[in-house]
């Protein structure tokens, strides 16, 4: 990684956290990801490398450290139910040498021969399945790693998941976890079926499997032909040494167990299993994105353990993303949300990791020059997950006498206003933030979200409601009669009272999720948070002068003059004054903001473990008393809190760094005696 100085690592970070969060939610709650599993891969990983030289900025809530939740939002009568055993997700590589590398971790570890059981990895989305007295109890989606929305009305109605078990020795109580996946033909069938409708169809079965999983009318499964494997069996006091043991009595008790996993007695065993379905994968049924690969003596699975995210005796090879040569046809320009410009190749179709590919994107200016792209030229296209396709070169023996230059647009697509670039990034941006339709809807968006203001109105609706020109700026919403809303295509009184009411919720949510919600250039969730605690209301913080700003902690440039331009323009001033007459916080609550002393001030403090009260209720404790809190220990941490089942990590790098460690009891009375 490039040496990168200390505030443009904290930007980044900033801005990887939330690309990433966005990713996430298009990927679990929306099945509609927009980039394929590699870039998102690439874009943890750049993530995790910073976090790594810049551990002061690594906090609880990163990307890293939790894994993406499919929970269904407000709206969903989906019970959300919390996990016996966390759901974690599995670490990944494309380089063949971090499989080595994997493997003589674990023989650091491993104190006698070790086998591995090597699996194809579904494209599906998680379940979980919970036994009890040999039937099914219930089942549960990933949601985010700690509680999953509770289907076990649907999933019932898929014919390889049994109600009622079979066999001998059936354990009293046990879970048992894998993917639920669309098979390839009843894919096809399912987007056919949408197409004559004219709905939108699914980008890829496993998208097509999530959406399903979570139909409200638990009748239409049956239409889905939807299949589940099996992978993971958890309980207490199993009687298996292996896994592959463990598995075959689940085979047994007529539970759907994958018929294409192999023990490999080493790592290159492993990797010879890899290679073998590299090509036979393309003549499967379903769709697969890689291979995993797990420790199988379960003893020494104990012995590794978990990171806060990710088991350490499994990994997963990906596949690295399939190509084809198709003609480009022509290219269009898209305009995102926050006014970036990016451009769209539309392709001759062509058939690519079980999907037809039409349109494949560009990325930017700079990509379209580097590929030295032509209309009418012969592209290479790969897709990684089946998802969005890329171009990555061209044939240049192809090239037409007669081909052209693509023109990359000067003026916005949307509105028309001259584009401009930020020196500092590959991209094209329209600066016309107030008037561009595109970005208007784009803040609606990011408003109504779960983490900001948690409004019922996803993309759909807010399109809607500006075509019917409703709304231009965020007050807008508040001003919305139920008429109105009535007399949207498709809306039934229900609808609308849920709209309406969550906006009278909105009204509730505190302060800081309020700031975070205007959309601030460069704030956001945490920075927001901390903004709220620090300044205490909206116009404390519009008054603040550069300088008032800089003195914070965090807070640099960039977003020093992010804040200041936003509130000097008459856009953020109004939009503020008509948030406020609609009733909406604009200061911290003073039970929010009571601080009980200054016995911390100026420290930063890490916790680890459990403790007699929440983590959370144990951050609020510490901030009421002026201290910080931080993710992950390093030279600038005062305290190490440990609690029960702390992390050996965290607890290993404190005595390295020479940082205090403390229990409950004794930050307690350091609170209470100021010693």
């Amino acid at each position: 990684m490039a040496k990168i100085g200390k505030t443009e690592a904290r930007d980044r970070i900033e801005f990887l956290k939330k690309e990433l969060e966005r990713h996430n939610r298009n990927y679990y709650v929306l099945n509609a990801p927009t980039i394929s599993d590699f870039e998102f891969d690439l874009l943890m990983s750049e993530l995790q490398g910073l976090e790594r030289m810049f551990p002061e900025f690594a906090t609880e809530d990163s990307p890293t450290r939790h894994v993406g939740s499919d929970l269904a939002g407000k709206g969903s009568d989906f019970v959300q139910v919390p996990h016996r055993y966390p759901m974690l997700s599995l670490g990944n590589t494309y380089a063949r040498e971090e499989l080595y590398e994997f493997d003589a971790r674990i023989r650091k570890t491993a104190d006698k021969p070790y086998t591995y059981s090597c699996e194809l990895k579904f494209d599906g989305t998680a379940i979980c399945l919970t036994y009890r007295g040999g039937r099914l109890l219930r089942a549960l989606t990933r949601g985010d790693g700690t509680k999953g929305d509770d289907v076990t009305r649907n999933v019932v109605h898929i014919p390889a998941i049994p109600r009622v078990l079979r066999g001998e020795a059936i354990p009293e109580e046990f879970e048992i976890r894998g993917e639920i996946y669309m098979p390839w033909d009843a894919f096809e069938r399912l987007n056919a079926a949408r197409a004559e409708a004219e709905l939108e169809p699914f980008a890829n079965p496993r998208n097509a499997a999530s959406g399903s999983l979570k139909l409200q009318n638990p009748e239409e499964m049956r239409t889905r032909g939807l299949d589940c494997v099996l992978y993971h069996l958890l309980g207490e006091n199993l009687p298996f040494k292996t896994h592959t043991e463990a598995l075959e009595a689940a085979r047994s008790w007529g539970l759907p167990v994958s018929e294409y996993s192999r023990v490999a007695g080493n790592i290159e065993e492993a990797v010879a299993y890899i290679d073998e379905w590299d090509t036979r994968r393309k003549q499967l049924p379903f769709a697969t994105d890689g291979i995993v690969i797990k420790v199988n003596e379960l003893d020494l699975q104990r012995q590794l353990g978990f990171t806060a995210k990710t088991p350490r005796w499994a990994t997963a090879w990906k596949f690295k993303p399939e190509q084809a040569l198709t003609p480009l046809l022509s290219v269009d320009y898209q305009v995102g949300r926050t006014g970036a410009v990016t451009p769209v190749a539309n392709l001759e179709p062509v058939l690519l990791s079980g999907t037809v590919v039409k349109r494949a994107s560009l990325h930017n200016k700079d990509q379209m020059d580097l590929l030295d792209i032509h209309l009418g030229d012969y592209v290479y296209v790969e897709k990684g997950g089946e998802i969005i396709p890329k171009i990555t070169g061209v044939e240049l023996s192809k090239r037409p006498a007669d081909a052209r230059r693509p023109e990359f647009p000067t003026c916005c697509p949307d509105c028309g206003t001259p584009l401009v670039r930020d020196p500092d990034e590959a991209r094209h941006y329209c600066p016309n933030r107030e008037s561009c339709p595109v970005q208007i809807k784009g803040r609606f968006v990011h408003f109504a979200g779960r983490k900001a203001m948690d409004i019922l109105a996803g993309e759909a609706t807010i399109e809607a409601l500006y075509a019917k020109g409703w709304i231009r700026t965020l007050p807008d919403l508040y001003a919305l009669t139920r008429e109105q809303l009535i007399s949207l295509e498709g809306w039934q009184e229900k609808s609308a009272d849920n709209f309406l009411a969550s906006l009278d919720a909105s009204r509730r949510v505190p302060f800081g999720r309020v700031l975070y919600a205007l959309g601030i250039r460069h704030i956001g969730e945490q920075t927001a948070k901390m903004l709220a605690r620090q300044f205490g209301s909206i116009d404390a913080l519009a008054a603040a002068s550069r300088e008032d700003l800089l003195q914070v902690e965090d807070i640099g440039e960039t977003v020093a003059d992010s804040i200041l331009a936003y509130f000097a323009s008459d856009a953020g001033r109004d939009t503020v004054r008509r948030l406020r007459e609609a009733g909406l916080q604009m200061a911290e609550d003073a039970d929010a903001r009571q601080q009980l002393s200054d016995t911390l001030a100026g420290k930063t403090l890490v916790i680890s473990g459990n403790f007699s009260i929440s983590r959370e209720a144990m951050k609020a404790l510490i901030e009421a008393h002026g201290g910080k809190n931080a993710g992950s220990v390093s030279g600038k941490t005062a305290w190490l809190l440990a609690g029960e089942k702390a992390g050996p990590e965290k607890l290993k790098k404190a005595e390295k760094l020479g940082i205090p460690v403390i229990s409950e009891a004794e930050f307690r009375k350091l609170i209470e005696t100021g010693a």
